[in-house]
């Protein structure tokens, strides 16, 4: 087992130690519903088949502003083994657009009272931005970053640890792994602008028994990207009854949210999140709004872990 643990933090480590500009991966606030996304090795950990379609709008009131749609399906295989998972997600931000499909495979380590999972994933992405269709000003000159619109194809790969029982859940993950150049017409440089940048990604969690009534969920998300501040997602929810969430969430430097989740039944799961910036950007928009519902295909008691909060 020694062997994975070390293959999977070298990977991790090296990737982390290059040269990363700017925070490029898509942002959710319930993402530990959202796991599949950021970590390949969450993929099973459900032990039932489990799909989870996210819609997030950001900053409305912002023309351009980040509207995410993702849709995620995970299953494990071989005696729980094995977990397999499909990532379909359309990233919008401005005049750009990022549209792709990433397949994701985790090796399962049962223990007595949990799991831990080493995973890996390939996707392939389309961005696109129409820089001809930007009207940057009105004296005529021409700048030569707005006279050609780009179009590539991207092929990528990361990696993940995450690590779970009924209660608690820790994971680390670097989902893109190698650093593309988007447009063509820039130089090779290292520190080139116009790069896919690498993030590293840590999340943890855990449930408290308040009594027989209400629980207690704090959970946090680390986000990194040399160049960038880091970025953390500091969560709180209680549970009534096993049915009902009510939690609050701050990102550092951004936003506070609420958070609303409700099991409806033992399949299907329903989520809302809603953010408020803490920034000058408070003054030109009204909020992000960020809907979220899953629904798993395990009927049999034998096959469901219930309750289960991430």
């Amino acid at each position: 087992m020694k062997k994975y643990i070390y293959l999977t933090i070298l990977i991790i480590l090296i990737s982390f130690s290059k040269e990363l500009k700017a925070q490029q991966e898509a942002m959710y606030t319930q993402y530990m519903f959202n796991s599949l996304a950021i970590n390949p090795a969450y993929a099973g950990s459900r032990n039932v088949i489990s799909s989870t379609l996210l819609y997030r709008n950001q900053w409305l009131g912002i023309d351009g502003a980040p509207e995410t749609t993702t849709f995620t399906i995970d299953a494990p295989i071989r005696d729980n083994k094995i977990g397999l998972g499909l990532q379909i997600f359309n990233d919008k931000l401005g005049i750009s657009n990022t549209t792709g499909a990433v397949v994701s495979s985790a090796y399962r380590i049962r223990m007595d009272k949990a799991t831990l999972s080493f995973g890996l994933q390939g996707g392939i992405s389309n961005f696109r931005s129409n820089f001809i269709t930007v009207n940057y000003n009105e004296s005529g000159v021409i700048d030569p970053a707005f006279t050609e619109n780009v179009n590539a194809l991207q092929f990528n790969f990361g990696t993940g640890v995450y690590y779970n029982s009924d209660k608690f859940f820790v994971g680390i993950s670097v989902p893109t792994l190698i650093p593309n150049r988007i447009s063509k017409n820039t130089s090779a440089i290292t520190n080139n602008p116009s790069r896919q940048q690498m993030h590293l990604f840590i999340t943890s969690g855990y449930v408290f028994d308040l009594n027989q009534d209400f629980k207690f969920k704090p959970s946090f998300l680390v986000k990194a990207v040399k160049g960038a501040p880091i970025e953390g997602d500091i969560n709180a929810t209680i549970w009534i009854k096993e049915f009902l969430g009510i939690g609050a969430q701050y990102r550092t430097n951004a936003d506070v949210s609420g958070l609303l989740e409700v099991q409806v039944n033992q399949q299907i799961r329903f989520g809302y999140a809603y953010d408020h910036s803490v920034t000058k950007l408070r003054n030109f928009n009204s909020g992000s709004h960020e809907i979220m519902l899953r629904y798993e295909f395990g009927f049999e008691k034998d096959k469901v872990v219930s309750p289960r909060f991430f």
